[in-house]
C-alpha cells in the first residue's frame, strides 16, 4: 500500500515537471525566490494527488479539476494572465491524454503478436503508465525546443539528437520489462519492474536538466569572456585617445617654443640657421602626426593606433579609406570590428614566418559600408562553408571569441560577411547598410 502511493506521487511529480517544461515555452518565471516556487509546486503535487485519489471513478470532473488547478498555480509560478493559463491547461491535458492513448495503442499494437495485455495486471498497467509519461515528456520537448523560451532552453539540435537517445532507450526498455512481466510466475520479482521503470524515466528527467544546467553554465563563462574582450578593447581605444590628447597637449607646447624661436632667428637675421632649424622641426613634425584621418574620431584612433602597432612590429600595412564621418555604425560597434578584426590579423601575421602583410579596406560607398582585412597567416586554420571550425564550442579561444563579437555585429546591422582563406592567406570581409540613425 505504502509503495502505491509513492508511485502515485512520483507519477505526478513527473507529469508537473512536463507541465513546467509546457508552460516555460510560453511565460517565465514570475520570482526567482526558490521557496515560493518550491511551495506552489509541492503544492501543485499534493492538490494533484489528491484529486486524483478523491475523483479516480470520474473521469470528467477528474479531468475538469485538473485544468483549473493547473491553470491556477501555473499562473502563480509564471507571468501568465488566468485567461491564457486556462488555455494551456486545457491543451496541456490534451497533450497528456493524447500520450496515454498513444502509448495503450502502441502496445496493444505490439501485443496482438506477443502477448495479451491483462486489464487486471497491476505491473502491465504500472509500466504502461510510465512508458505514457515519457511519451509525454518526449512531446514536451520537442514543442519547447520549436517555440520555447531560448534563454531558459540551451540545447542544440544535436545536443537534442543525443538526448533523445535517452527516453527512446528508456520506452523500448520498459516494453521489455512488460513482455517479461507478463511471463514470470513469481509476482516478487514482477513487483521490481515497477520501481525499475520509474528510476529510468526520473533520470531522463534528471539527465535533461544536469545537460541544460551545465549547457547555461558554459554560455555564462563564454559570455563573460565576451565581455571582457569588449572591455578589453573599448579600453585599448580609450586610452589610445587620451594619449593623442596628451600629445597634442604636448605638441602644442612645443610648437609655442618653436614659433618663439624662428620669431628670434628671424629678428637675428640667421636665415641660415632658421632654414636648418625648419627643416629639422618639420621632419620630426611628420613623424608625430597621425597619419590616418577619415573625419571619424573614433575610427581615426583605433586606426593610428594599430598603425602604430604594426609598423613596431614590422608588418606591412596596406590601407584604403575614404571619408567616414557620417557612417551610421554605433561607436562601440566601431570598435568591436576594428579591434577584432586588426588584432586578429597582428596575431596571425606575428605567427607567420614569410612577409608580413596586412590589408585593410574601410569605404563607405552610396548606402553600404565596406570593411575587409586581408592578412598573411600560417595556414592552421579549418574553414568551412564561411565559418571557422572549432571542437571548443562553448570555450573558445579569443581569437574566436573575437570573430564571435563580429558576426553578432554583423547579425545586429541585418548585414552580411565572408570569410576566405587559402594557405598563406585569410580573408575577413563585411558589408554593413549605412541608414540614417
Amino acid at each position: 500500500m505504502f509503495f502505491d502511493y509513492i508511485q502515485d506521487v512520483v507519477l505526478i511529480s513527473l507529469e508537473l515537471i512536463c507541465c513546467k517544461m509546457f508552460f516555460e515555452s510560453f511565460g517565465k518565471k514570475r520570482s526567482e525566490n526558490v521557496r515560493r516556487n518550491c511551495a506552489i509546486l509541492f503544492s501543485l503535487i499534493v492538490c494533484g494527488y489528491l484529486t486524483a485519489s478523491v475523483f479516480h471513478d470520474s473521469f470528467i470532473l477528474k479531468q475538469i479539476l485538473a485544468v483549473i488547478i493547473i491553470a491556477l498555480f501555473m499562473s502563480l509560478y509564471f507571468r501568465i494572465n488566468p485567461g491564457k493559463s486556462f488555455i494551456l491547461s486545457v491543451l496541456f491535458q490534451g497533450l497528456m491524454l493524447s500520450a496515454d492513448y498513444f502509448t495503450l495503442w502502441l502496445n496493444i499494437s505490439l501485443f496482438n503478436s506477443i502477448a495479451e495485455i491483462n486489464e487486471s495486471h497491476l505491473i502491465s498497467a504500472g509500466l504502461l503508465t510510465v512508458m505514457s509519461k515519457i511519451v509525454l515528456f518526449l512531446i514536451v520537448l520537442l514543442i519547447r525546443k520549436k517555440i520555447g523560451d531560448k534563454s531558459s532552453y540551451v540545447l542544440k539540435n544535436t545536443d537534442l539528437l543525443r538526448f533523445i537517445f535517452f527516453p527512446i532507450f528508456t520506452i523500448f526498455t520498459i516494453i521489455a520489462l512488460i513482455i517479461t512481466s507478463g511471463s514470470i510466475e513469481n509476482q516478487k520479482w514482477g513487483n521490481v519492474f515497477l520501481p525499475i521503470a520509474l528510476c529510468l524515466a526520473g533520470m531522463n528527467f534528471a539527465v535533461f536538466y544536469l545537460l541544460n544546467d551545465i549547457l547555461k553554465r558554459e554560455i555564462k563563462i563564454r559570455e563573460s569572456q565576451i565581455f571582457r574582450l569588449k572591455v578589453k578593447n573599448q579600453t585599448e581605444m580609450y586610452r589610445s585617445i587620451s594619449e593623442n590628447f596628451v600629445k597634442q597637449r604636448k605638441l602644442t607646447h612645443e610648437y609655442k617654443n618653436q614659433i618663439l624661436c624662428i620669431e628670434s632667428l628671424l629678428a637675428a637675421q640667421k636665415y641660415d640657421e632658421l632654414k636648418n632649424y625648419v627643416r629639422n622641426i618639420s621632419g620630426n613634425l611628420s613623424r608625430e602626426v597621425d597619419y590616418i584621418k577619415t573625419n571619424n574620431v573614433i575610427v581615426d584612433a583605433i586606426l593610428n593606433s594599430k598603425y602604430r602597432e604594426i609598423s613596431d612590429k614590422r608588418i606591412t600595412f596596406i590601407f584604403q579609406l575614404n571619408d567616414l564621418s557620417d557612417i551610421s555604425i554605433a561607436d562601440e560597434d566601431i570598435v568591436i570590428i576594428l579591434s577584432n578584426l586588426l588584432n586578429n590579423a597582428i596575431e596571425a601575421c606575428e605567427k607567420y614566418c614569410g612577409k608580413k602583410v596586412i590589408k585593410m579596406k574601410f569605404m563607405k560607398e552610396c548606402d553600404s559600408i565596406i570593411i575587409s582585412v586581408k592578412n598573411t597567416y600560417d595556414g592552421k586554420l579549418d574553414i568551412r562553408n564561411g565559418e571557422i571550425q572549432t571542437s571548443k564550442i562553448y570555450n573558445m579561444d579569443e581569437h574566436g571569441i573575437g570573430i564571435k563579437n563580429i558576426i553578432d555585429v554583423v547579425t545586429k546591422y541585418q548585414g552580411s560577411y565572408v570569410i576566405q582563406n587559402d594557405k598563406e592567406e585569410f580573408y575577413f570581409s563585411i558589408i554593413l547598410a549605412d541608414k540614417e540613425q
